[in-house]
């Protein structure tokens, strides 16, 4: 698109799109596939919902998977997640509380007593990743890229996500000819430093480093994030009752460089799922743990 293009794009303009052409390229694990009219599934916080995720690519050339693969804290079933397994649901639904009442406090002190309970909790959660990692990245039939969440463990994704996942942090690549970038994790809350010794740190970056990923991407067709861009409708969660972080980066780069598609998850229950801001749809995939149903992209 050349810069008079994304101007008008940006005021709102119409601007001409290419048409679908038949082409040849490989897919993670050296698939070649050979598309001509592209069918894309996306999800997003699967938290452990192996099962749906195993049907998430069934009739797609490409499956996008935008981060929160583990189940951590399962807030409907108690004896679920990892703190279930490790603490039974009885402490879990105590935390449950603690986190809705806001008492950060008291919060961290019942979850450092749930840590002190248990020997190596450190080798405990790890192992409970690796578990679900090897299931969940053991379910997926189709190509596969995917960006990871807070609620996921990147460091272990090389290792553990199989022949038919590409794992994209920051990076671009070009599917059906539209070229996606990917910027995983969340944003760290304002004077929040994670603790060197716990067993459990989500994947959660400064704004300076997130903004800085997302600004390297550069012009993309398709801005894939975890979190949504800075904007008030897709950041609020009507259950929880409370704003969840959305990035600035995001929303400026969407503003500069006016993509096809913003597409994100994070927020579970948001006040709007799409937002229209210029020519770029914003869209919340979906919370596919409960969902089961990927959003769909054509073109």
């Amino acid at each position: 698109m050349s810069p008079r293009d994304t101007r008008r794009a940006c005021a709102g303009e119409t601007v001409p799109r290419a048409h679908p052409v038949p082409l040849s390229t490989g897919g993670p694990g050296g698939n070649v596939l050979e598309w001509d009219v592209m069918r894309v599934h996306v999800v997003s916080d699967v938290h452990g919902n192996a099962e749906a995720l195993a049907r998430a690519g069934d009739g797609a050339d490409a499956l996008v998977v935008l981060g929160d693969l583990i189940d951590f804290v399962d807030y409907t079933d108690y004896s679920g997640g990892i703190l279930g397994r490790l603490f039974g649901a009885d402490n879990v639904a105590t935390f449950a509380t603690l986190r809705s009442r806001g008492d950060k406090e008291a919060l961290a002190s019942f979850a450092q007593s749930l840590w002190n309970s248990v020997d190596e909790p450190r080798t405990a959660v790890d192992d409970a990743i690796r578990e679900q990692y090897a299931e969940l990245f053991g379910a997926v039939t189709a190509p596969t890229y995917a960006t990871p969440g807070n609620v996921d463990a990147p460091e272990l994704w090389k290792e553990l996500a199989g022949d038919l996942v590409e794992t994209l942090d920051g990076d671009v690549v070009k599917i059906g000819g539209l070229r996606f970038g990917f910027i995983g994790g969340a944003l760290r809350p304002p004077g929040a430093w994670p603790r060197r010794d716990a067993a459990w740190r989500p994947y959660l970056r400064t704004d300076e480093e997130f903004d800085a990923a997302v600004a390297g991407l550069g012009e993309v067709d398709v801005l894939c994030s975890h979190v949504p861009p800075d904007i008030a409708d897709l950041t609020y969660d009507v259950v929880a009752r409370r704003e969840e972080r959305g990035s600035a980066g995001l929303l400026d780069h969407i503003r500069r460089h006016c993509p096809r598609w913003s597409l994100f998850g994070h927020v579970h229950q948001p006040l709007a799922h799409r937002y229209r801001l210029g020519k770029t749809e914003c869209r919340n995939v979906g919370y596919f743990k409960y969902s089961a149903q990927p959003y769909v992209l054509r073109w």
